[in-house]
């Protein structure tokens, strides 16, 4: 059955009011976040007891590509957040510029409302690599430890015939008008490397493409380098006193492994990890191998 007129919806309180998390008024726009342990538990209870954790997606997956992780964390006590990127998910796509200022004025003003005040342990993924590390770059004193799960930024992503027609204004958007919702569910299910689980994923990833602005949201982020390099807010971390951890799916195909080699070089403290037979989102296709890293790292701070 054909999926429902991309983009027939308008993106408002009915339309939120099924989506589960809360919502907070920010200063470029209404946020979609979900936090665990609100009430934060005694550090004897859990090994991430007082520990904030903060998820970042990437391109254009919303929060839900952290489901496993956000579960995981939560069982073993941390406080974790996780939000829709403008433009995605059941945030707002306001009419801005999406380019790093805006992610980055984001994060910043979220943790501002949550009165999240203490150092968090911050996780991006693919595109929220560079938003996680330009954050710590301007904020180091907000972050206590980095982890990036194949990071976007190394150098500019190779990008797709579809990918390179968003550049062009005019062009950009008749072309993306025809094609652009079929290629970026495309590009999606390319994410991964076991193909099994690439249809409950997509069911899911249809619901934003619903809500108008998404498509004015991508474009966006694509003119205004997104996907481009951040090599430079990687070596700013790089000359930082802060835990890195840095996870790498063997087969990733949207950020190839060979890029972690300007990563690691850009910053020498980092903790690196391979997962085998997995694609661009590990810590969701595999997390029985994923998740140990990841609390075996931050438990070292806790």
């Amino acid at each position: 059955m054909p999926f429902p007129l991309f983009e027939s919806k308008q993106m408002n309180d009915q339309a939120r009011s099924a989506a589960g998390g809360s919502f907070i008024p920010l200063a470029d726009g209404i946020t979609h976040y979900e936090l665990s342990n609100d009430s934060p538990l005694p550090p004897e209870e859990g090994s991430g007891a007082r520990e904030v954790v903060v998820l970042v997606h990437g391109f254009s997956v919303p929060y839900f590509i952290f489901d496993p992780t956000f579960a995981f964390l939560t069982q073993n006590g941390f406080r974790t957040l996780r939000y829709d990127l403008f433009g995605r998910g059941y945030s707002d796509r306001p009419r801005a510029r999406y380019d790093i200022d805006l992610f980055v004025g984001q994060l910043h003003d979220l943790l501002d409302a949550l009165r999240l005040s203490r150092p968090v342990n911050l996780i991006g993924l693919s595109m929220g690599g560079a938003i996680a590390a330009t954050f710590a770059a301007r904020h180091p004193e907000r972050v206590k430890t980095l982890t990036l799960i194949d990071p976007a930024g190394a150098k500019a992503i190779s990008l797709t015939p579809l990918l390179k027609a968003m550049k062009l204004p005019g062009i950009a958007e008749a072309v993306f008008g025809l094609v652009g919702s079929e290629g970026l569910l495309r590009s999606a299910a390319k994410d991964f490397f076991d193909p099994e689980l690439i249809g409950h994923f997509l069911d899911r990833y249809k619901i934003q493409m619903q809500y108008r602005g998404f498509k004015r949201a991508i474009l966006s982020s694509v003119r205004n380098h997104m996907l481009g390099s951040f090599i430079e807010s990687y070596r700013n971390v790089g000359k930082m006193d802060k835990p890195v951890l840095l996870v790498w799916g063997r087969n990733d195909t949207t950020v190839p492994l060979a890029h972690s080699d300007l990563l690691r070089d850009a910053m020498p403290q980092a903790e690196f990890h391979v997962i085998e037979e997995c694609g661009h989102i590990p810590h969701y296709e595999k997390p029985d191998e994923f998740n140990p890293i990841l609390l075996n790292f931050l438990s070292k701070g806790v």
